[in-house]
């Protein structure tokens, strides 16, 4: 009897653990073209980082860029929403997860153009790059800076 009542609270506390791991990782929803091949390379970023995707494909992601707020100056090749954040370009997933413990007051986080060494864009070099916050009045510091300057 007692082993009934073990293997229940071994199997509530894991089920609870499961939720509580999904809950803190919340769905990403990306905007990209069909055929944009850096894009899907982080989506994968994304999911080795434990990160639930959606993969949005349609012809223009600059239209969802638009809609969530974030400067066309800052575009890159795809634009992605998660709890309330923008998120565009080739953000690595680390500072994705300190966006949303952090939860600052802003449009979200954006590394302009397709810097090569950001996830997704890795190759035989890696530049330096900087990962924006975007605050609501359209302006921006550097989060995090990568690289070697």
């Amino acid at each position: 009897m007692h082993r009934q009542i073990l293997k229940r609270m071994i199997i509530a506390a894991c089920l609870a653990m499961a939720a509580s791991a999904h809950a803190a990782t919340p769905v990403i929803d990306v905007y990209k073209t069909a055929s944009c091949g850096c894009c899907s390379k982080w989506v994968e970023h994304l999911q080795a980082n434990g990160f639930t995707v959606k993969t949005h494909k349609v012809s223009g992601p600059a239209d969802y860029r638009q809609k969530f707020g974030m400067p066309d100056a800052l575009g890159s090749c795809h634009t992605a929403h998660v709890a309330g954040y923008t998120i565009e370009g080739h953000v690595p997933a680390t500072d994705i997860k300190r966006l949303l413990a952090e939860k600052p007051k802003a449009i979200g986080l954006a590394v302009p153009a397709m810097p090569l060494g950001s996830p997704g864009m890795e190759g035989p070099r890696s530049d330096p790059y900087d990962v924006l916050l975007v605050q609501g009045n359209k302006k921006y510091s550097v989060y995090r800076h990568y690289g070697t300057h």
